[in-house]
C-alpha cells in the first residue's frame, strides 16, 4: 500500500493521509505511534502543546525507519510568538523529538487580542532559511489572517490546518487556499464524535454502497477533496482501518450529497472560534 503524496506550494511533498496525536496520552504516545509506523504511516502530526512530543520522538528512534521516509508536523504554541521566543520553541521540540528538523512548522493560533502572529509567521520564515524546518504554515488562521500574513511578509503559507468536517467545511478559506496553492489539512476531520456524523444518510449510504464503515467514508472524502487528513486513534484495529481507504471510490454523487451536509452558516462548528482563542 502506498499512502498518496501532495505537492505543497514550496515543491515538497507530503504524505496525503497520517496520524495525528492530539489528545493522545503522553504515556500512550509511543506506543501508539509506533504502531502506526508499523501499519504503513510516515506522517506525523504533533504539537508543543499537545505534551507528547517525546513519545512521538521515541517511536521514531526506535522504528528504524529513514528519517527521509518520514514527515514530522509540529507547532508553535500561542505564548511564543514574541520576540526571539519561536526560536527557543522550536529549539525545545527538535530536543524532545529527537530531530535536527522539522517537515512542517505552524503557528497553531493566529491569538488575534495579541496582535503577534505577523511576527510569528516573519520568525518562521527564518527558521525554514536555517533549515529547522522544510516547510512553514499554519492552523486555524481565516482569511483576514491569512491576507494580512501575505500581505505584510510576501510568504504565502504551505499549509493552512483547519477544522474540518462534512458539517463544517470552511469553504471562503478552502476557496482562498486553493488560489493560492495553499493546502488544507483537516483537523477533526471525523467531527470529533460532537454530532452523529456516522448515522447521516449520505455517509451512512455510502458507506453500505461501498462495503466500508462511515469513518472509512468520510476519511476518503477529505482525500478526494484533495484534503491532507489525519483521523486520530489509539487502537491498533482503528488505525489500521483508517489507512484502509484506498480501493475504493466515492461517485460523483456521493460527494456531492456528503458536501451538502454543511448548512452554510457556521453551526456546524464543534470546536473554538480562532478569533476567541488567545
Amino acid at each position: 500500500m502506498t499512502i498518496p503524496t501532495v505537492t505543497l506550494n514550496d515543491g515538497n511533498s507530503i504524505p496525503q493521509l497520517g496520524y495525528g496525536v492530539f489528545r493522545v496520552p503522553p504515556a500512550d504516545t509511543e506506543r501508539a505511534v509506533t504502531e502506526a509506523l508499523e501499519l504503513g504511516y510516515r506522517h506525523i502530526d504533533t504539537a508543543a502543546i499537545y505534551g507528547n512530543e517525546e513519545g512521538v520522538g521515541a517511536a521514531i528512534a526506535a522504528s528504524g525507519i529513514a528519517r527521509d521516509e518520514l514527515f514530522v508536523t509540529t507547532k508553535l504554541w500561542n505564548d511564543r510568538h514574541d520576540g526571539d521566543e519561536p526560536n527557543s520553541a522550536i529549539a525545545e521540540s527538535l530536543e524532545k523529538l529527537g530531530l535536527d528538523h522539522v517537515d512542517l512548522y505552524l503557528v497553531h493560533w493566529p491569538t488575534p487580542a495579541a496582535d503577534n502572529y505577523v511576527h510569528a509567521w516573519q520568525k518562521l520564515i527564518e527558521l525554514r532559511d536555517a533549515g529547522l524546518t522544510r516547510s512553514i504554515g499554519v492552523s486555524n488562521h481565516l482569511v483576514p489572517h491569512l491576507e494580512r500574513l501575505v500581505a505584510e511578509t510576501g510568504v504565502v503559507p504551505a499549509v493552512d490546518q483547519i477544522e474540518l468536517h462534512p458539517a463544517y467545511q470552511q469553504r471562503d478559506v478552502t476557496t482562498w487556499a486553493a488560489e493560492r496553492a495553499v493546502k488544507i489539512e483537516s483537523w477533526g476531520p471525523l467531527g470529533q464524535g460532537k454530532y452523529d456524523l456516522f448515522g447521516a444518510a449520505p455517509v451512512a449510504a455510502a458507506a453500505m454502497d461501498h462495503g466500508k464503515t462511515p469513518a472509512q467514508v468520510v476519511i476518503r472524502w477529505h482525500l478526494q477533496k484533495g484534503h491532507i487528513v489525519f483521523p486520530k486513534s489509539v487502537r491498533r484495529e482503528r488505525l489500521a482501518e483508517n489507512l484502509d481507504v484506498f480501493d475504493f471510490e466515492l461517485t460523483a454523487p456521493q460527494m456531492a450529497a456528503i458536501d451538502g451536509m454543511d448548512p452554510g452558516d457556521g453551526s456546524g462548528r464543534v470546536s473554538a472560534h480562532p478569533d476567541e482563542v488567545n
